[in-house]
This record gives structure tokens, C-alpha cells and sequence, in this order.
């Protein structure tokens, strides 16, 4: 008998037995097939995307499991893609935690830094929460002065006339470059005002991550405070 004919009746023989769907089934099959490894070496809670808790609540296991089963899988010689497609599909994790638990997983093996994306480059995000709603958030970027207390170089790369565009009824998105890396500028309606965020992707290395993070904390700070005027 085949692996894969072996493994299907094993999955029928289950579903049959506890009345689960052959998907749930087969999912309780491939986890209980996952060999025990070696605990993951130490990484702090503060720099995971997902914490151990969070993943254990969603997965039923801890980011130990789900790193050994990515050790079996060869997920580091496989890459991301791969490794994320394995969880999803192999094992039923949803989407977004299969991305973050391969994210952990790289990281705790040594082969991606802190901010930096599956394709090598670094990116960071900066949010705040100011008391307006998104058409007063987007007349002010169209306004301008808000700049006047910006980091000059941020500034200057700011769209002028900053024409953010409505996304549907529930957001506006302004997108634009800055030297060789991207922005996306995000602004969501929530109770009170609106949430603004900044995302800077293609970003060359860390110190830029860290150069990026302090200026546009201070460019949120200061529309921020442009419109509580």
C-alpha cells in the first residue's frame, strides 16, 4: 500500500470513528504524526508576530510543535512560501497564522532578522490613533501645514497635494515612494476619530528600520496634533 492510499484510510478510519469532516480528520492525523523535536531556541514574546499563547489558543499547540513540524518539513532549504503552504494545507492552520508561525519559525532559526520580510528587505509600521474622521484626516493631508513639524526629509518625499483616495465607504489609502522603498498611508474609521498608519516596505536594513520608525512617529505625532487644533 502506497503513503498516500495508507494515509487516506487512516483519515476515513478517523472521520468514520469520531463523525468529523475528512478535513478535521485529516488534520488531527498529520498533527499526531508530527515527531517531538527539540525545544526552539529562546526568542522573547515581544518579538514574535505571534506569541506561543496566541498560536496555542488557534492551533491547539505551542510555536514548539509547530517549529519541530517545520523542521521535519525542511522548511528552512524550502523557504517561506513552502513552509507556510505546509502548515496551511498539511495541517489546517489558518492563513494569517501559518504566515506568522513560519515568520517565528525563521527567526528563532537564525534566518530572518527582526522587521525583515520573506524576501529579504526590511519594512516597519508606525500608528495613531487621532480624535477626527477619515474625511478630516484626508483634508489635512491635502492641507499640508501639518508638515511644517515634520522631519525634513520625510516631508519633502510627503505627495503634495496629498490626494488620498477613498476605499469604499470605510477607508482612504495614499500610496507613494520614498527613495527606493514604498508607503502605503492608511487611514480607518474607528469610534471617536480614526486610526492612521503608515507601512514603509523595501527598506535596505535595519538602521534604516530604526531611522524610518522615528520619523514617521513624529510625522503621526504631528498631524496628530495639526488636527486637534
Amino acid at each position: 500500500m502506497t503513503h498516500a492510499k495508507k494515509l487516506k484510510r487512516e483519515i476515513r478510519t478517523r472521520a468514520a470513528k469520531t463523525g468529523e469532516s475528512y478535513t478535521a480528520a485529516r488534520r488531527h492525523v498529520l498533527l499526531s504524526r508530527v515527531k517531538p523535536g527539540a525545544a526552539a531556541p529562546p526568542i522573547t514574546a515581544s518579538k514574535l508576530p505571534a506569541g506561543d499563547a496566541s498560536v496555542r489558543k488557534a492551533t491547539g499547540r505551542g510555536l514548539d510543535h509547530w517549529f519541530a513540524a517545520l523542521d521535519a518539513f525542511d522548511g528552512l532549504a524550502k523557504g517561506h512560501t513552502a513552509s507556510a503552504a505546509h502548515l496551511h494545507k498539511d495541517h489546517g492552520i489558518r492563513g494569517w497564522y501559518a504566515q506568522m508561525i513560519t515568520v517565528a519559525y525563521e527567526r528563532a532559526r537564525g534566518k530572518r532578522s527582526r522587521n525583515q520580510s520573506c524576501a529579504g528587505d526590511f519594512q516597519v509600521g508606525i500608528s495613531k490613533t487621532v480624535k477626527a474622521d477619515v474625511h478630516e484626516v484626508m483634508a489635512a493631508l491635502r492641507d499640508g501645514r501639518w508638515l511644517d513639524g515634520v522631519d525634513p526629509e520625510l516631508a519633502r518625499a510627503f505627495p503634495k497635494p496629498a490626494n488620498a483616495v477613498m476605499r469604499g465607504e470605510k477607508y482612504a489609502k495614499l500610496r507613494f515612494n520614498w527613495d527606493r522603498s514604498n508607503i502605503e498611508f492608511r487611514i480607518t474609521p474607528k469610534k471617536g476619530g480614526s486610526t492612521i498608519v503608515a507601512d514603509n516596505t523595501k527598506l535596505a536594513d535595519a538602521a534604516q528600520v530604526e531611522r524610518r520608525r522615528s520619523q514617521w512617529r513624529g510625522a503621526l505625532e504631528a498631524l496628530r496634533a495639526f488636527l486637534a487644533k
